[in-house]
């Protein structure tokens, strides 16, 4: 009796393990992959996730797809992710305000940058440009700013929320120009964008990608860079600190970022994957139209990379005196 007894356990082991093992055993990624995106759709964050998205899905053999959850300059989005299971089936592609410079800016978020999440990969950067709507009678950073001084209060500059990077360009420049503009928050780059288009507003910083379209339409009046370089994307146009305000520099990029305690490799599959990606001649091809530079940074470099942004971005908060309202 006692060796049917051993033999009857020994098969209901077998037979809960059998149970348990597929979910656990299957190799990653056995199912569909969502790259949040906190921000709304139509933006540029948006607009590298999809070509991110569309890549890996060829990449990984299972489909990628992006979910926008905008709200909070990001929080959203990211507190959602954070809080996800560590399975690498759910990832943040997000701006910097979120990963970087949001701590600065709330007195509470949702989650800690660099305790929840674990990082992946630097998708892309991107130029930022001053861009004015057709009727404010400028056409350089210096007239801009002449024209500020000569109407103190009276222009407003958009943004895709507050603590976002185009906010911190707009205060930055408010800053160093020492003049008095009026930040108007948005929910996302691009309804701001809609309204500077609109002439509802009549200033903006904005990122390349989803600027672009708008300066080669005529629908806007590129004024500067405000990067340290100029964009390859449109090169005559001379960078803010060209242009009177030498030190300028405000940059943006999109980070790919999954929930802390993801395990090592899961994360270096998908490092892997989107460095792969970012190499391939169509994707280069596709980012240099939109005016953007492929990511080169993964997995330790990249987090590093993230905590020099942090102090950046620290120190930009605390010289501009910017806020969230």
């Amino acid at each position: 009796m006692g060796n049917l007894w051993r033999f009857a356990f020994a098969a209901i082991c077998a037979l809960a393990c059998s149970c348990g093992s597929p979910a656990t055993a299957q190799p990653f990624p056995s199912r569909t992959v969502h790259i949040v995106v906190p921000y709304p759709a139509g933006g540029s964050n948006d607009i590298i996730a999809r070509i991110l998205a569309q890549k890996l899905t060829e990449n990984l053999g299972q489909q990628a797809v992006v979910d926008n959850r905008g709200g909070a300059n990001g929080n959203v989005g990211s507190a959602l992710v954070a809080t996800s299971p560590p399975d690498g089936y759910t990832l943040l592609l997000s701006a910097p305000g979120p990963l970087t410079s949001n701590a600065k800016l709330y007195s509470h978020l949702p989650f800690d940058p660099e305790r929840d999440f674990a990082p992946v990969a630097l998708v892309a950067s991107v130029p930022i440009v001053l861009m004015v709507h057709p009727s404010l009678p400028v056409k350089t950073v210096d007239e801009l700013i002449a024209y500020a001084r000569a109407n103190p209060g009276k222009i407003n500059f958009g943004s895709s929320g507050n603590g976002s990077t185009n906010h911190l360009a707009g205060e930055l420049f408010k800053s160093m120009a020492k003049i008095n503009i009026v930040h108007v928050p948005y929910r996302g780059a691009a309804p701001a964008m809609n309204d500077l288009i609109g002439g509802h507003i009549p200033m903006l910083f904005d990122n390349m990608p989803a600027a672009l379209p708008q300066i080669q339409s005529d629908h806007v009046r590129a004024i500067a860079i405000a990067g340290a370089k100029r964009a390859s994307a449109l090169p005559a146009l001379p960078t803010v600190a060209e242009s009177g305000l030498p030190g300028f520099d405000a940059s943006a990029w999109f980070g790919l970022v999954a929930p802390a305690k993801t395990p090592a490799p899961v994360l270096a599959r998908l490092s892997n994957a989107v460095m792969e990606i970012l190499k391939t001649p169509d994707v280069e091809q596709r980012f240099k139209q939109l005016g953007a530079e492929p990511g080169t940074l993964s997995g330790a470099a990249f987090g590093a990379f993230l905590r020099s942004e942090t102090d950046k971005w620290a120190k930009v908060i605390e010289v501009s005196g910017a806020k969230v309202d």
